[in-house]
């Protein structure tokens, strides 16, 4: 089932929602005085109503708003399926952190709480969890230049969790079991990203944060280090309140049967399966690039985004991946500019100088724009846009290949997930030789394309605030260029296009 969709949903704000157990009755106001029946199950309400209220947090790992402007995330595209499935509206209520948004769900304000909350035996108490949807580690943070702890028992300094969440129970257990003098602070109110950034900028010396999370801001943040695991691997779930009856607990279960775990890991992949991709070398230097290269051709990409309705950071990754947006790089086997044109694709796409920036730009975004229609219609986003970046990288031809491949071994090939697995197959023989265009590097746009995906992520995030416009800057001292690639003349010259 497709989850992606443009949702009619409404943010509310913890301050403006009822409190205790007034929700219920408070349908009254709505002319449906027949929910405060006794006799209606959690599942009946939620369709009386025609709404479905998920308490969950500001976070990239659970719910945020897009670059488009609408809401995306994780736990949101689950939860926007599960209504749809209800045929209700979905509600988000906003929570400060995790365990408030368990306590929401504990206390009956709204109907579940999907926000990354880690299933533990004291929160067994009070609510019940669905089957897990992620896992994670819990891992002890710090920052680089700091004395790296072997165990609990080496901190020298502050450590502060989120109050009431897994993170500060696993520590009391700690505490009671093997570290009786252990000592820290938990603060109510916020999410472990603050805390995660006050460790970067050095205002905290540790904190814990799970895996996925500092997966994601390590790429923004690259002083932070990881310490030593504080457990094994966590699952998170979703959590209904105990005092309810298990209804809509029941129809969440079969949501995900239906599902399958094969959809779950395709939108594990949507957000988390690109984020280690780049390490803190290249973090760093994009975020220099940034400041000293990208003001040269950020307008060039803006009007190739324009003319073509690609998001010109998408664009801008592509050409950071390519050249580190250099107009005048060349590999050795004659691919040149800031896109990394070959000579068949500049003509294709009109383009008469390769290291014109301008030209480089536009005939780049113009291609993709043109492996982008090329796909069927029955690829869909954001698959369709990986499987583009594929086809940019090692040729239309080869992503037919490999798409076949992947239909004959049972996958989809119209998932970037299932196609993913199977692109190292055009490297080996046995199966290459079964194809039409033979052998490609598959394991360089398994890279690229992981790459391109990082580096998008990264510019969102950099540029969300529109820049001053600015002169620009001189030319930078010379860097490590990206490795070269050399491009397979079917991206252009296949029969297919």
């Amino acid at each position: 089932m497709k989850l992606i969709l443009k949702p009619i949903a409404r943010v509310l704000s913890p301050r403006r929602l009822w409190r205790g157990g007034v929700l219920l009755c408070a349908t009254a106001l709505l002319g449906l005085a027949i929910t405060c029946s006794p006799r209606q199950s959690l599942l009946e309400e939620v369709q009386a109503l025609g709404v479905l209220r998920v308490a969950t947090v500001n976070s990239p790992t659970t719910y945020y708003i897009g670059p488009g402007g609408d809401p995306v995330g994780f736990e949101y595209d689950l939860a926007l399926g599960f209504a749809q499935t209800l045929g209700v509206r979905l509600e988000i209520e906003l929570a400060a952190n995790p365990p408030e948004a368990a306590q929401m769900a504990r206390d009956g304000i709204v109907h579940l709480a999907a926000a990354g909350i880690g299933v533990t035996e004291a929160r067994e108490r009070g609510l019940r969890f669905t089957r897990p949807v992620q896992s994670v580690v819990p891992l002890l943070v710090y920052r680089k230049g700091r004395r790296k702890p072997e165990s609990l028992a080496d901190l020298d300094g502050s450590l502060r969790v989120v109050a009431g969440g897994a993170h500060a129970e696993r520590l009391r257990e700690l505490r009671d079991t093997e570290y009786p003098g252990l000592r820290w602070e938990e603060v109510a109110d916020v999410e472990t990203e603050e805390l995660l950034l006050a460790v970067a900028n050095g205002e905290l010396d540790y904190t814990i944060a799970n895996s996925d999370l500092l997966a994601i801001n390590r790429r923004y943040y690259p002083d932070l280090r990881t310490a030593f695991a504080l457990a094994e691997r966590q699952t998170l779930a979703w959590a209904f309140s105990a005092q309810r009856d298990r209804s809509l607990l029941r129809a969440a279960e079969r949501y995900f049967d239906e599902l399958g775990e094969a959809e779950l890991s395709r939108l594990r992949d949507r957000y988390f399966g690109h984020v280690q991709q780049v390490d803190t070398f290249g973090a760093l230097t994009l975020a220099t690039h940034v400041q000293t290269r990208l003001p040269r051709y950020r307008k060039l990409f803006e009007q190739a985004g324009a003319e073509t309705g690609i998001d010109w950071r998408l664009l801008a990754a592509i050409g950071y991946q390519e050249s580190h947006w250099d107009p005048s790089a060349v590999s050795p086997t004659g691919v040149r500019g800031i896109m990394q044109l070959t000579a068949a694709t500049a003509q294709r796409m009109n383009v008469a100088d390769r290291e014109d920036p301008g030209q480089s730009i536009l005939g780049g975004s113009r291609y993709l724009r043109l492996l982008l229609d090329q796909l069927p219609p029955e690829i869909t986003e954001p698959d369709r846009t990986w499987l583009a970046l594929v086809a940019y990288n090692i040729g239309y031809g080869h992503l037919l290949d490999v798409r076949d491949l992947t239909a004959r071994q049972g996958g989809d090939p119209n998932r970037w997930l299932d196609v993913r697995e199977r692109l190292l197959l055009l490297t080996q023989h046995k199966w290459h030789s079964q194809t039409k265009y033979g052998y490609a590097r598959g394991h360089e746009a398994l890279t690229y394309v992981g790459n391109v995906r990082t580096y998008y992520d990264m510019l969102v995030w950099m540029t969300g605030v529109p820049a001053t416009p600015t002169e620009p800057p001189p030319e930078p001292a010379p860097t490590p260029e990206p490795e070269r690639r050399d491009k397979d003349p079917l991206d252009i010259d296949s029969p297919i296009l």
